[in-house]
């Protein structure tokens, strides 16, 4: 959840496609319909991960910390965010484009300075206990470093200060026994990292593999500076027109975008991941993995998983006031597609970042169980009614930042292999 020479006007549909034909030497129209399709993948690489000593050709230990290939494999180990010393991020122009305008005078308020702090020790607290419920399911769970993200940082093209380190599947994608740090998209989130690094310092001496995407300059070109919204339905029509409020400049994503399934990987283009960001990711997995664009009918994407949440092999929960405008290639491929009932949270509760749909935010710990809000008994007795059994945890404040359970956790490991659903 985060300028302008000669491209203002920011990321339009042709004009990105003219530039990145341009800079990439190919078609830009084509590379999009051929990413949109599902190709055939090389085998992927059976090598496991490598054993972290001073020999480049020490034999890989088959006990990697790090190896998840989709949603749902039975989860081993995990990365729980932290609200500690969240921060409002300052009110600039990728800020407004991926908030309400009823929240918009929050931000003008109290931008670089703490979230309300009452809100903040409930949401810390909820997530404690969330964690200790995933550790009496059996997962093991790693949390970021606390950092002062009030503390003002400056660049060459801008300065800012930072936000927290709450939602690690912003960040962190985790393909295989690869970690892949992703490059964000708001100048609030460009040092957010830092409170990783320990940790993935950490699986990186046990042999994972460590992969950190182009840091983007986030300089003014970056972005459209007159994103020309005032209203919801000026969302739905710049939306419908692929206008974002970021530009071709520079390749930029946040993790969130990319959902997983096997060989196949699912992405979106949006406020923070432009197609530059996802010809990087294409170019990075292939050939043992695909990336597909897809979209939806949503007036503000950014972050996939409460609009489309794989749960399952060949079942997808697609959010009903996003309808999916590729579901036919879930629905041809055999795929079970199902729409999670209304959420239940009332609407005078706060959700400075996020929308209601994070009851769908959901995280599998295996395709038998569930973890969701305790509040959304909707949600919990549809997946009742599919045999799943639901784990129940309120993390209302928690919601507040930004997130639901998906986007609250990055799994590490799963217990599964890699495997193709689409062929």
């Amino acid at each position: 959840m985060l300028r302008v020479r000669c491209f203002r006007g920011g990321s339009r549909g042709a004009e990105a496609a003219r530039y990145l034909s341009s800079r990439l030497g190919r078609v830009f129209p084509g590379w999009v319909q051929r990413s949109s399709q599902s190709t055939q993948a090389a085998p992927a690489s059976q090598t496991p991960c490598a054993a972290a000593d001073n020999t480049a050709t020490s034999p890989v230990p088959k006990d990697c910390p790090v190896c998840s290939y989709n949603e749902w494999d039975p989860l081993e180990e995990v990365i729980v965010g932290r609200a500690e010393n969240a921060c409002v991020p300052p009110f600039s122009v990728e800020v407004k484009a991926n908030t309400y305008e009823k929240y918009w005078g929050f931000y003008q308020k109290f931008g670089g300075q703490s979230f309300p702090k009452d809100h903040v020790k409930k949401a810390v607290a909820e997530i404690e206990e969330m964690c200790n419920i995933l550790k009496r399911e059996g997962v093991t769970v790693k949390r970021p470093d606390p950092i002062d993200w009030s503390v003002k940082y400056k660049t060459p093209d801008f300065e800012s200060t930072g936000m927290y380190a709450a939602m690690p599947r912003d960040i962190l994608l985790v393909v295989g026994n690869e970690i892949i740090e992703a490059p964000m998209a708001w100048r609030a989130r460009f040092f957010e990292y830092r409170a990783y690094r320990r940790i993935i310092k950490d699986y990186f001496n046990c042999g994972a593999k460590w992969t950190t995407a182009p840091k983007p300059t986030m300089a003014d070109e970056l972005y459209d500076q007159d994103y020309p919204i005032r209203s919801v339905e000026d969302r739905h029509k710049l939306a419908a027109q692929g206008k974002f409020v970021t530009t071709e400049f520079e390749p930029c994503f946040d993790a969130a975008d990319f959902i997983r399934a096997g060989r196949d990987i699912f992405v979106q283009r949006s406020q923070v991941t432009n197609y530059m960001g996802i010809e990087w990711m294409r170019r990075h997995l292939a050939p043992d993995y695909r990336v597909h664009i897809i979209s939806f009918k949503d007036p503000n994407p950014m972050h996939i998983d409460a609009t489309f949440n794989i749960i399952g092999p060949g079942l997808v929960l697609s959010n009903p006031d996003r309808p999916c405008h590729q579901i036919e290639l879930f629905k041809k491929a055999g795929w079970t597609v199902i729409r999670p009932p209304v959420p239940l949270i009332p609407d005078d509760h706060p959700l400075w970042m996020s929308s209601k749909w994070l009851s769908m935010n959901v995280l599998m710990l295996d395709e038998k169980r569930v973890m969701v809000d305790a509040n959304e008994t909707s949600i919990q007795k549809m997946f009742e009614n599919l045999g799943i059994s639901t784990i129940k945890v309120n993390i209302r404040h928690a919601n507040s930042l930004g997130g639901g359970f998906h986007c609250w956790t990055c799994d590490i490991r799963r217990r599964g292999s890699l495997q193709s659903y689409f062929d």
